[in-house]
């Protein structure tokens, strides 16, 4: 490899590192620019938003995978291997915890990334989430889509190092530094290089990944920035209005021609004694249509708020009448859209990372998975009606459109071609069943007759 040191990495992206740390202090609450004595309230719509919108992206996530020659049965066996080895590898790593908190941790960020490498203590293949600030990347001149080299630093305490690497250290933690090509891999206990060798998979073992793409650059953009004006002034605006309703509870009371206060209290049943000529009053902070501006203000930044996250209020259950399919797609369609540009993101990193356990099973576990396809599949954005969607798809079955398979994958079926030998299974024992009934009754009907002309 060329000369690499890893105390450069933190000065190669410092921009989009601060950013990141930025944008992860905002969605934690951290909202107000500067501190102050007065109420600070924080209705945090960032997170809300980030959170409900992954929670419609990810629902539903699941694979296929198809034989190159259908007619082939080492092609189906190979199918259910795949199939198989891709849900124990699910079941192992908790995929479905990993994949939200990822998804979250991209939208916040902008980035995300995957790891996937094989466990030799426990045999197995391990997928996990490395933190995109400690992740820097390489890639061949303008075109982003081709790294060339991935460098991972995170720290790890002086137990750590030694349970990992074998490795001791002179103090109590240290910072690690991983550096992959396709042909090498090197390990670097803070600036020092401890292991050079050759890389064991043949292949860059992370999947890294933009939230959102920006034209022409390799990392992404995050969800936080759209949101941050509007939700510092909702913060701002409700923090006011929450003062105005607090004074109101406890009210000023303006006096005049007093020179002196003593014995003058607002409490219940307090009598005041005031000189001639003077007058106590009540200010009334409510009087009017004050309060009511404050509240279409608040209510113009809230639908501010929906706009620019792209979560229609709809999305949180809010529909205040009845919608059908059509009328609530043209209600979501905003959210529809945002969900579909990252699932076209997406579907090509989890194809990337089904790749890789392919590979890593093909080295490590001795499967041959040549001559067969793989595809992501994604569950309806929207809620969907499945007897409606069944009919539609045995209507493609009968029509030569879809295959039974494809059409249990449409409808989430985790295994269709098990599905499908069971159900196979069930239609051979209705037909001998059938057969056999028949034979009974025709036994029968025969039995009857004989017995009828011998008794005439």
């Amino acid at each position: 490899m060329s000369q690499f040191n890893p105390a450069q990495l933190a000065r190669r992206d410092a921009a989009r590192l601060a950013t990141y740390k930025a944008n992860l202090d905002f969605y934690h609450g951290s909202q107000w620019q500067t501190a102050s004595r007065e109420r600070q309230l924080v209705f945090n719509y960032a997170a809300a938003s980030i959170d409900k919108v992954t929670g419609y992206l990810v629902q539903g996530l699941g694979f296929a995978c198809y034989p190159a020659d259908a007619a082939s049965s080492e092609a189906k066996a190979k199918v259910n291997r795949a199939e198989q080895l891709w849900q124990r590898v699910y079941e192992q790593n908790n995929l479905q915890q990993l994949d939200w908190e990822t998804e979250v941790d991209a939208a916040v960020l902008g980035d995300g990334c995957y790891k996937v490498t094989w466990d030799v203590d426990r045999h197995r293949i391990r997928v996990s989430s490395p933190i995109a600030s400690g992740i820097f990347a390489w890639w061949l001149g303008d075109d982003v889509s081709r790294l060339w080299r991935v460098a991972s630093r995170y720290q790890l305490s002086d137990e750590e190092v030694q349970m990992l690497h074998g490795i001791s250290i002179p103090g109590s933690k240290a910072w690690i530094t991983e550096l992959w090509t396709d042909s090498e891999f090197e390990l670097y206990l803070d600036n020092e290089r401890v292991q050079s060798r050759p890389n064991p998979y043949g292949f860059i073992p992370f999947v890294i990944f933009p939230n959102l793409r920006q034209p022409k650059k390799f990392w992404g953009s995050s969800d936080i920035p759209p949101l941050v004006e509007p939700q510092r002034e909702l913060n701002r605006a409700l923090s006011q209005l929450s003062r105005i309703l607090e004074l109101s509870g406890n009210p000023i009371v303006v006096l005049e021609n007093v020179t002196a206060e003593e014995g003058i209290k607002v409490q219940p049943g307090s009598v005041w004694a005031l000189p001639e000529d003077a007058k106590a009053m009540v200010l009334n902070l409510l009087e009017g249509s004050g309060i009511k501006l404050h509240i279409d203000y608040i209510d113009i930044i809230y639908r501010a708020l929906h706009d620019l996250s792209e979560t229609p209020r709809a999305a949180y259950g809010g529909t205040q009448r009845e919608l059908s399919g059509t009328a609530l797609g043209i209600e979501m369609g905003s959210l529809v859209q945002k969900i579909t540009r990252k699932r076209t993101i997406r579907t090509s990193a989890y194809h990337r990372r089904n790749e890789m356990i392919l590979k890593l099973a093909e080295k490590y576990l001795g499967e041959d998975f040549e001559g067969i396809t793989h595809r992501v599949v994604w569950g309806p954005i929207l809620p969907a009606d499945s007897s409606r969607q069944a009919q539609n798809e045995q209507m493609l079955v009968q029509a030569g459109v879809h295959s039974r398979r494809t059409a249990m994958d449409e409808l989430g079926v985790q295994d269709p071609d098990a599905e499908f030998g069971r159900w196979l299974e069930e239609r051979r024992e209705i037909l001998r069943m059938n057969q056999q009934l028949k034979v009974r009754s025709g036994r029968g009907d025969r039995e009857q007759e004989m017995g009828y002309s011998g008794g005439g």
